[in-house]
């Protein structure tokens, strides 16, 4: 079989195949990432997914525990699991971000990355993020207040 190609660039475009008996196919190819643009991804969906695969599970148990004691989780050895969840209500805030942001500029969310993880983590993101909203919504509306991110003296929470 003969093909000929009447393509100019090897960047994306739109290229014509002739084949000597049938008038032409569309082709579309596409362009290969630069090593710089693979391991920016790579890391970043790296970090994410491990960041939510952290983050996720850490907020079900802050919200567990502030739904049946009114109070977040308590600070820990050095303030250390009051950082963690902390740090991983910033991070669901951020996937959620990052993919609402994708999701503006590509009309798609964000890629499922390997094993689909990036995807699984996008979604949980999203229930997390809904979990958050129902339970201090829930928390304001049955104590008026909800508990601040640090513990002042007198406070009912670790004050």
């Amino acid at each position: 079989m003969l093909l000929r190609s009447l393509c100019s660039t090897p960047t994306i475009s739109q290229c014509y195949l002739h084949h000597p008996h049938r008038r032409h196919a569309t082709v579309i190819s596409m362009a290969k990432q630069t090593d710089d643009q693979v391991s920016t991804t790579g890391v970043t969906e790296t970090l994410a997914i491990a960041g939510g695969l952290i983050a996720n599970p850490v907020i079900g148990w802050s919200l567990y525990t502030l739904k049946t004691t009114g109070c977040g989780l308590p600070p820990g050895p050095g303030g250390s699991i009051g950082a963690l969840e902390g740090v991983s209500y910033l991070v669901v805030v951020g996937i959620v971000g990052w993919s609402l942001y994708t999701k503006s500029k590509t009309s798609s969310g964000l890629p499922n990355g390997p094993f689909g993880l990036l995807g699984a983590v996008e979604g949980l993101s999203y229930l997390s993020l809904v979990a958050i909203l129902v339970v201090f919504g829930l928390q304001f509306y049955q104590q008026g207040s909800i508990p601040g991110p640090v513990p002042v003296p007198g406070d009912q929470c670790f004050g």
